[in-house]
């Protein structure tokens, strides 16, 4: 699989949506925060601006539910044709089930883990889901500062995985940056979410191709 870089588009001037996703045109993923006020503190979008950003994009879309009840609303981001749908393990009732239904509407399922959550009783899910998100900040705003306990979580998150023998991602969300990147990959990851570091540069492009040859490099 390799290296992936998914810019959020948190970070990307919402009343330009359109314009913003056109300047990470070479990214793998586009990752799209949804964010209720309940599970986190903030409101973001929801699945009507999901809707919007399907019908303008060919690039695969990366949702990411930092909500309440993904029980209930998961299923319709994957059924819109969202490429992969995540949603918090804190948050989910029914994992398994929520899991199978996300892949039965045709779409990459993620359980995602909040930096004091550890991964080990997460093991026996592998075999259900597609990707791990490891959060290397305290979900609900961009901008923050990376959370460099994190690294030995996705290394035994990388473990865990490689043990199974199973095609699972590890992602990682919060504070990824090109001072931080290179921890990450060589912990382990190999999905980076990059916020600010992408939409504050310049040519956002160009951090993109940055990010994925730091990554790529720390792996060798």
């Amino acid at each position: 699989m390799g290296i992936q870089i998914a810019p959020s588009i948190l970070s990307a001037d919402f009343a330009n949506l359109e314009a913003e996703i056109g300047r990470i045109h070479n990214a793998d993923l586009i990752h799209v925060d949804v964010m209720d006020n309940h599970f986190v503190p903030n409101l973001t979008l929801g699945l009507p601006v999901v809707d919007a950003i399907l019908r303008r994009t060919s690039l695969p879309v990366d949702c990411h539910l930092m909500i309440d009840d993904p029980d209930r609303w998961a299923p319709a981001y994957a059924e819109a044709g969202a490429h992969s749908v995540t949603f918090h393990a804190e948050a989910a009732k029914a994992p398994v089930r929520l899991a199978r239904e996300i892949r039965h509407q045709g779409a990459r399922t993620g359980v995602g883990l909040k930096p004091a959550t550890p991964v080990e009783p997460f093991e026996d899910l592998l075999g259900e889901i597609d990707m791990l998100l490891i959060m290397t900040v305290e979900p609900g705003f961009g901008g923050q500062a990376f959370l460099d306990m994190c690294l030995p979580k996705i290394r035994r998150t990388r473990e865990m995985v490689s043990r199974s023998g199973l095609d699972v991602w590890i992602q990682v969300d919060g504070g990824v940056s090109k001072e931080t990147i290179e921890r990450c990959a060589d912990a382990g990851a190999d999905v980076f979410v990059a916020g600010s570091a992408v939409y504050g540069a310049d040519d956002a492009a160009t951090a993109v191709d940055q990010l994925r040859h730091l990554a790529a490099a720390a792996q060798q």
